[in-house]
């Protein structure tokens, strides 16, 4: 029986083990494989056999050894459910990456509440954080916040519709022994909230990971632009963009040219590596993470 060719993981730090939804694997376009230490998350996006799965889970238990439990998520369409395959349910762990803790959330809801496959851009934020204002936008549950406040942020602003999400939000930097009195929640439409977003900066650092589509809030393809627009009135001249996107058919090229046309003092440095586990056929697929600086004309 076969089996996809997934890395082992070294340490209990929260990883991607395999990416087949980059196509770079044919014949496992749809499974990805992840380690929450001490869960290992199998997700298939097409019907796999009874039999396989449960095949992959003895393989997995027999070569991660740290591994005490296996979940199975199966995404179809909007529909997504759960089945544990081996050992008993572990819903919340607290998982760790380069030092810091964040709450998982495992079985209930399609997204785990930390996503692995942004690892680098977390690296490089904790690692020019110091002494800066950073706004977090589709900050989800704060984990961009976590890495610059221990990074030595001055303060961060972290904006989400979701109150759940930046709950769990204030939760991972309590995890961390982090004081809230640098941290704002706030949980509002971005874009009905830029008065708002004015009055807490200028800002040197922003970070902005937003959905690809979320029906009736956000269609990315057409509302990065109103983000980039308002740059100005947020944005202190030599702040740091960090532009990320992970929309399936829309490449790094996209983000490029809507950064020429809404914001163009703001010009591409560079563009943040994604874990080499994150291999892609194509540029257009999966993660990208750009580094803009934002230099107006006087």
């Amino acid at each position: 029986m076969k089996f996809p060719d997934y890395q082992i993981p070294v340490n209990d730090d929260v990883q991607r083990l395999f990416h087949g939804r980059g196509h770079a694997w044919p014949g496992w376009e749809h499974i990805q494989i992840d380690w929450y230490a001490p869960v290992v998350v199998v997700m298939s996006f097409e019907p796999v056999e009874a039999e396989w799965l449960d095949a992959l889970a003895l393989h997995l238990k027999a070569h991660i050894p740290a591994c005490e439990c296996i979940l199975f998520q199966q995404r179809q369409r909007q529909e997504t459910s759960h089945r544990w395959l081996l050992g008993e349910p572990c819903l919340d762990p607290v998982i760790e990456e380069s030092g810091l803790r964040y709450q998982a959330r495992l079985g209930r809801n399609q997204n785990t509440g930390f996503f692995p496959d942004m690892v680098n851009g977390r690296r490089w934020v904790q690692q020019h954080a110091a002494g800066k204002r950073v706004l977090n936008l589709f900050s989800y549950t704060c984990s961009f916040s976590v890495a610059a406040i221990a990074g030595g942020a001055e303060r961060v602003v972290n904006m989400d519709m979701s109150k759940g999400a930046l709950a769990t939000g204030r939760d991972n930097h309590r995890l961390n022994q982090q004081s809230l009195d640098q941290v704002r929640f706030e949980a509002m439409n971005i874009f009905r909230s830029f008065g708002r977003l004015r009055r807490h900066g200028p800002f040197d650092l922003l970070v902005c990971d937003p959905p690809s589509f979320q029906k009736g809030s956000v269609n990315i393809q057409q509302d990065y632009r109103k983000i980039l627009k308002r740059i100005p009135e947020f944005m202190a001249p030599g702040s740091d963009l960090l532009l990320c996107l992970n929309h399936p058919s829309l490449g790094a090229d996209f983000l490029h040219q809507e950064v020429s046309e809404h914001c163009p003092d703001a010009h591409f440095v560079e563009r943040i590596a994604n874990p080499e586990v994150l291999r892609e056929a194509t540029d257009t697929a999966g993660l990208k993470v750009l580094r803009f600086r934002y230099c107006p004309q006087l």
